[in-house]
């Protein structure tokens, strides 16, 4: 990250205001996850929660406020955002006993056994239902006095996630303001934000914002890869340079604010993501550019990193999304933003070793490399041939007599020699392919790799 160039004034007006935070151990630095429930045969709640489990994920996004999950979730340590549908907002903004109804049920029944953090009013209220935008301020309100009421107002946030596009001339960041029509909301939603100590929930997307500015914003930028100096991009007003897409839209967000007098909001991304396919209209949503996306994703946030305009503030992110959405609607993209199938195995696999023991389907450590299935044995036994000659695995284990030499038949020698060269050339991208007849797999093979189940 190239260093910043605030002023020493700025730089310690904005510690002194995040040092109470840094202090409480849920102030480190996250990343989440987005749950959607378009998908087929979703988990059942208890198993959901041990997938969530198993995977070390710590912080959760639901749609909704499903009461089967919740209860599954509790005495389990992950934290949860629940959310307030947006065809609810009306009989909620409207209604102070309905906002204490819902706070009862969704809320009070669960807390403190389920970690419930915060409550996301609506998702992307001023700009697909603009509709409800003079209730949706209300609706908030009564939320927060029911959790008042409650005495849980300190325990629990309230916010509304925003699309990226209530910000205008977004970069240079320093130039950003948000769209004025909607000033009669923002200002003093802002405010209330300031006042409870709130964050400003945006759903922010790289992918979006390249592939409306192709041939102006570079794809490397987009998925945080590694930058010459003269690739930065700069804001001409600040001086300070970005690395990457998803900073300069954070830093357009607090410039934003700024202008509207507000410099105490912290700034948390409840969406971000990449999608792993779609349509002849969408060439760069690949499961690579994916990967990457999210893969680097987790690494800045776990670095904490911050942004140039703050470095001292790391803005935490929920990924979109855990699972593929297949029952979703075209284009085919919006159905392939998932981390995983519904089945729970993963769309790719995450390189995000060093980042502590976030996901655990990580390349680096417990992946293995397997036949694929329905090959024919005379290609196999080419690729077995290479890879026991040429490419030098140690196939001794699968010779008469030895270890691994039952069950004997070309697909699981194979396997094991895959897996034995896999290992040798320390799980390289392309060591796993066999001219195609290989794949990687996430299933812990036993002592004899060839094992899956």
């Amino acid at each position: 990250m190239a260093n910043s160039k605030l002023t020493l004034f700025i730089f310690l007006y904005f510690t002194v205001i995040y040092t109470a935070k840094a202090a409480d151990p849920d102030s480190e630095p996250f990343v989440g996850v987005n749950i959607g429930t378009d998908v087929s045969n979703l988990l059942s709640p208890a198993d959901l929660v041990s997938f969530l489990q198993g995977q070390k994920i710590t912080h959760i996004r639901l749609y909704g406020a499903d009461l089967d999950i919740l209860k599954a979730l509790a005495k389990t340590k992950i934290r949860v955002i629940i959310s307030v549908p947006n065809n609810q907002l009306l009989a909620i903004g409207t209604s102070n006993s309905t906002a204490a109804s819902w706070v009862g049920r969704n809320v009070v029944a669960f807390y403190p056994e389920t970690l419930i953090t915060a409550i996301a009013v609506g998702d992307e209220v001023l700009t697909t239902v603009p509709s409800s935008a003079p209730v949706l301020l209300p609706a908030i309100e009564s939320l927060y006095s029911a959790l008042v009421t409650a005495n849980l107002h300190t325990k629990i946030k309230i916010s509304t996630p925003h699309a990226a596009s209530i910000i205008l001339d977004p970069f240079p960041p320093s130039q950003a303001f948000f769209n004025q029509s909607l000033s009669s909301v923002m200002l003093p939603l802002l405010q209330f934000l300031s006042r409870t100590q709130s964050p400003l929930m945006m759903n922010f997307y790289p992918y979006y914002v390249f592939m409306q500015n192709k041939g102006v914003v570079p794809l490397d930028n987009s998925l945080f890869k590694p930058l010459t100096p003269s690739k930065e991009m700069v804001d001409p007003n600040t001086l300070l340079h970005y690395t990457n897409v998803l900073d300069a839209m954070i830093d357009s967000a607090y410039f934003s604010m700024k202008n509207l007098n507000i410099t105490d909001v912290e700034v948390l991304v409840t969406e971000s993501g990449w999608p792993s396919k779609g349509d002849s209209k969408e060439p760069y949503a690949t499961i690579d550019n994916a990967d990457t996306y999210n893969s680097n994703l987790i690494k800045h946030v776990l670095d904490r990193s911050g942004t140039p305009f703050h470095p001292e503030v790391t803005s935490n992110v929920y990924i979109y999304e855990l699972f593929n959405e297949d029952l979703r609607s075209p284009p085919v993209s919006e159905a392939n933003w998932g981390l995983f199938y519904a089945n729970s195995t993963p769309v790719y696999l995450l390189h995000v070793s060093g980042s502590g023991t976030f996901l655990a389907n990580d390349t680096t450590n417990q992946t293995y490399c397997i036949a694929m299935d329905g090959v024919d044995s005379k290609t196999l036994q080419a690729a077995l041939d290479w890879a026991c000659g040429p490419g030098r695995a140690n196939c001794s284990e699968i010779q008469p007599g030895e270890n691994c030499y039952q069950p004997n038949n070309v697909k699981n020698h194979a396997s094991y020699a895959f897996d034995s060269y896999y290992h040798k050339e320390g799980k390289s991208p392309g060591s796993c392919d066999f001219k195609g007849v290989a794949m990687i797999t996430t299933t812990d093979p036993s002592k004899c790799y060839y094992t899956t189940t």
